[in-house]
């Protein structure tokens, strides 16, 4: 009948589709065969070639990195600003997503972005100013006591059996101008870098303007560079969660800190909160470097017993916000190991001025990106900067080895622990 020429005609095409399209899948996976296979064998001579001229190419390395550091540093007065101008752009990018998702207008919520790191930059730059306006007071004013303060160091030290002529040459030239000096070429450098991105606020704003452009661009590049698209996904969202919590953590500490030094009647507590929340973006050495001036007033109006309550006071600070919430806020948005992050911070520093010590995370997480997250068979050196998230396991279970071979009777000699790397 009719409907059974039909039938038949419908099976002999799906049958022909079929044989079509599994011939298209075996040409495709011939293809990705193929592609594998060239990418296989140049592996393979890039590991031949730098089996040979393994030192020449490590040398090569160093050199070059040199010579980037050297240009960082000679364009460090534009990198500085515009670095510090991206990382703010990608901080803000959450205010646009959450303004676009409520049916706003592109081009109103790129105005309001920008508008909001306008105000945020204004805001900074006035409480410096505040700040080098109540230093440049308070300075001249305890300046002979300072003279006193340091007199009285030195002969302490002379009186626990540190005695040289060099600590006598130290209390001779101690001048409380030099320190004025040194302090308020510091506040003004902060001051400058504020003006600069103020100048800089164009870059921002075209930032901002291409930053609503970003998620298609991405999407477009991911089909054919994924892993790149993924780390620079990943390395936006680190970075985001990292500084948008240290400086609100920051800002805690900061007027926590204010707070606590008015009550204990230390002279400019303002400053000395600023200087904490500044100080709270650079990792290991910042609690110290904010500690020590209000240390030094504190004594100067105080003595001892104001020195111990601020030492107390910022401990327990430093330890509840560094130590207990920002770890759990933050989680391994960083993974950074404690070393890498201190010599980061001092490299950076050395690099960029002391607004380097304070994007010193940032900076390094974006180095990590070009170098290893960026390059799969370079992520094995993750976990030798600090990512230990795949290591955990391994971890725990040479811990509970050492643990059960502390409970081993006497006569027994505990076995090693299986997990450890063998030289």
């Amino acid at each position: 009948m009719w409907w059974n020429k039909k039938s038949v005609q419908a099976g002999a095409v799906a049958e022909v589709g079929g044989e079509t399209g599994q011939a298209q899948v075996n040409i495709d996976q011939a293809r990705v065969n193929e592609t594998q296979a060239r990418v296989n064998a140049d592996q393979t001579r890039v590991r031949a070639l730098l089996g040979n001229h393994r030192n020449a190419f490590i040398l090569i390395g160093l050199g070059g990195a040199v010579l980037v550091g050297i240009g960082i540093a000679g364009l460090a007065p534009i990198i500085a600003p515009v670095f510090l101008a991206v990382i703010l752009t990608i901080c803000m990018h959450p205010l646009r997503i959450w303004l676009e998702g409520h049916h706003i207008p592109r081009g109103i919520a790129t105005a309001a972005v920008v508008l909001a790191a306008v105000l945020l930059l204004v805001a900074f730059g006035y409480a410096v100013l505040v700040a080098f306006g109540e230093f440049s007071a308070l300075l001249p004013r305890f300046a002979d006591q300072i003279t006193g303060f340091g007199q009285d160091v030195v002969a302490w030290l002379n009186s626990i059996g540190i005695s040289s002529r060099e600590l006598d040459a130290v209390a001779s030239d101690f001048d409380p101008a030099r320190l004025a000096d040194v302090v308020s070429g510091l506040i003004g450098g902060l001051a400058g870098i504020s003006s600069a991105l103020i100048i800089l606020l164009t870059i921002a704003l075209l930032m901002g303007m291409d930053a609503g452009y970003i998620p298609v661009v991405l999407a477009q590049t991911g089909t054919t560079h994924p892993v790149l698209v993924a780390g620079l996904s990943g390395y936006a969202t680190n970075v985001r969660r990292y500084m948008v919590w240290t400086t609100l953590l920051g800002l805690l500490q900061g007027a926590i800190d204010f707070v606590a030094l008015i009550l204990l009647g230390v002279p400019g507590a303002f400053t000395w909160g600023l200087l904490a929340f500044l100080c709270s973006f650079i990792p290991n050495v910042g609690y110290f470097l904010a500690l020590v001036p209000p240390i030094v007033f504190g004594a100067l109006v105080g003595g001892w017993p104001t020195v111990v309550a601020v030492i107390v006071v910022y401990g327990i600070i430093n330890a509840i916000v560094q130590s207990v919430i920002q770890p759990r806020v933050i989680g391994n948005a960083v993974s950074l190991s404690q070393t890498i992050t201190f010599f980061s911070v001092l490299f950076w520093a050395a690099i960029l001025g002391p607004i380097g010590a304070i994007l010193a995370i940032p900076l390094t997480l974006l180095v990590r990106l070009m170098l290893v997250d960026t390059y799969p068979p370079a992520g094995w050196v993750r976990p030798m900067l600090g990512d230990l998230s795949g290591s955990k396991s391994l971890i725990a279970q040479e811990d509970a080895e050492i643990e059960a071979a502390r409970h081993d009777p006497p006569g027994d000699e505990p076995a090693p622990p299986t997990t450890a790397v063998q030289p």
